[in-house]
């Protein structure tokens, strides 16, 4: 009796101690976690202290490449690639640089000097003979210059000897501007534009750069000239927000800008909303809410790919608007917590990038061929990567970084597997975020905005910059066309001057005629002397 009653005290002690065990093992394991945390903070103080915060590019090192695509294949179980088709898929992952000298533009205008020998110069050509030549071209800039465009009217009467008062005077109308009665030409004001948004140069330095070029422009004055601008571009601008909401897939993402104030500065949101290979628009809302959303894609219906901020999340409760994850997003958590836990976290990067490569090496691919693709090879590369993300959710550390990662994806699992179901759907919203770099890269020169007003001046002509560079469209020319145009152009038609149709409409006999007729455009043509 006794020593049955030791055995099972035996027994009961041994299995205490496998369960102290599995334990201890798993406080080491915590342990471990936080110490790598704990090392993850006190390199980013360091980084803080030497005001560093590390490049923002979310790309493993270089030698990365192909062990991440040999990982990849570990943890699909499939077999090991061939060099050439590893080879294949390392290059997907690489970024060519051009190397060499590059050629001159060919559209430069060309002034040609000659240099002579000094013995040449001084007994003069008829003592040598030519027989070649050696030619280098080296690129130079000639500064700009403002002009004024001085108008003459001549008047007209009759030859006739009864002339009384009631003579009618023939006299030409004023040439159109867009400005009424405007002391600006469609260049100037095409550049004030072009100069303050596309270059993002802040009011003060723009009254300095033309009080350098003789023409001294006061900066209340370029605010009003564009405040009346924005009045003539606005149905141009509504009738492209219109033709975007025709789009199957819209795009879009916010950042913050601050509104100057009384007291202190208060804070407004840009939006972009980017309808692919079509437009790109800018708005602005002095809040980053719900109704904002509203007023922003009240009645749109389709995909629209977004983070997933909890203000969209009443459009697709609708179902009229579905939604479409960003892999690119769900990425950055992965690479916030490489420090904290690699190895999981280069296990996640090994699908991600896995994907990403998949779709750039069929980027051009025609929608239903990529629909295809997709279904071929990314679907089992999205299913082996969730499978993975529920079999760790147990294992990892609450609130660790890697931990938010792994529940960020879990979260976002229909409307990241959503770019599956349709070829023309992107599985990224990386053309937003780049769109919306214009206006955080302006925020850093002009601090801020003046008012509302001033904010939604910004958004009206950055919108038709931004859908210029969509479209390889050269800004100064198009907007100082634009504005030859629009002041007499019909208004049903003032989509025909997006830029998505600009070269369309200038192939179009009323447009040519217009402009030809334009005195101040041909003023600037002309080349100076």
């Amino acid at each position: 009796m006794d020593v049955a009653h030791l055995v099972e005290q035996n027994t009961h002690l041994q299995d205490e101690m496998q369960r102290l065990q599995a334990r201890m093992e798993k406080v080491e394991a915590e342990r471990e976690q936080y110490r790598a945390l704990y090392q993850q903070m006190l390199e980013t103080c360091k980084k803080l202290e030497r005001g560093l915060l590390g490049q923002k590019a979310e790309r493993l090192p270089e030698n990365d490449a192909q062990l991440t695509l040999q990982r990849l294949s570990g943890l699909l179980g499939e077999r090991e690639l061939s060099a050439p088709e590893r080879s294949q898929r390392v290059a997907a992952h690489e970024r060519r640089k051009p190397t060499g000298r590059k050629p001159l533009p060919e559209n430069l205008p060309r002034i040609e000097i000659e240099v002579l020998p000094e013995e040449v110069t001084r007994e003069g050509l008829d003592a040598f003979e030519r027989i070649g030549e050696e030619v280098s071209e080296v690129a130079e800039y000639r500064p700009k210059s403002a002009v004024v465009v001085r108008t003459v009217r001549p008047k007209f009467v009759r030859k006739d000897r009864n002339r009384n008062a009631s003579t009618r005077v023939a006299v030409a109308p004023p040439p159109e501007l867009p400005i009424e009665r405007g002391s600006a030409g469609p260049g100037l004001l095409a550049d004030t534009i072009v100069r303050r948004w596309q270059d993002h140069l802040p009011l003060n330095r723009l009254e300095g750069i033309y009080a350098r070029d003789g023409l001294e422009l006061a900066r209340s004055t370029l605010c009003g000239w564009h405040e009346q601008l924005r009045d003539l571009a606005h149905p141009l601008v509504e009738a492209m927000w219109e033709d975007a909401f025709k789009s199957p897939v819209l795009c879009t993402d916010a950042t913050g800008v601050l509104v100057q104030a009384k007291r202190r500065c208060r804070r407004g949101h840009f939006w972009v909303v980017l309808a692919p290979e079509r437009h790109v628009f800018y708005r602005y809302s002095a809040k980053h809410d719900s109704e904002s959303v509203d007023a922003m894609l009240s009645g749109y219906e389709g995909y629209l790919v977004a983070d997933a901020h909890v203000v969209y999340d009443h459009l697709y409760a609708t179902g009229k608007v579905t939604e479409v994850g960003c892999w690119a997003h769900l990425r950055r958590y992965y690479f916030k917590a490489l420090t904290s836990d690699p190895e999981r976290a280069r296990q996640a990067l090994a699908f991600i990038q896995g994907l990403f490569a998949i779709e750039r090496a069929h980027a051009t691919a025609p929608r239903k061929k990529r629909h295809t693709i997709r279904q071929n090879e990314s679907k089992p590369l999205v299913e082996g990567f969730f499978d993975w993300c529920d079999g760790q959710v147990d294992e990892v550390l609450d609130d660790t970084p890697i931990a938010k990662a792994i529940q960020y994806a879990r979260n976002q699992r229909s409307a990241l597997k959503r770019f599956l179901d349709e070829g023309r759907l992107p599985m990224h919203n990386n053309d937003s975020e780049r769109a919306l770099r214009r206006q955080a890269v302006g925020r850093k020169a002009w601090l801020f905005v003046g008012s509302d007003q001033a904010a939604e001046v910004n958004a009206t002509f950055v919108s038709l910059l931004a859908s210029c560079q969509l479209h390889g469209i050269e800004p100064w020319s198009y907007l100082r066309d634009l504005f030859c145009l629009l002041p007499g152009w019909c208004k049903s038609r003032v989509l025909e001057l997006a830029p998505v149709y600009w070269r369309q409409t200038l192939e179009q006999d009323d447009a040519q005629q217009r402009l030809a007729a334009n005195p101040y455009r041909q003023a600037t043509l002309r080349e100076t002397e």
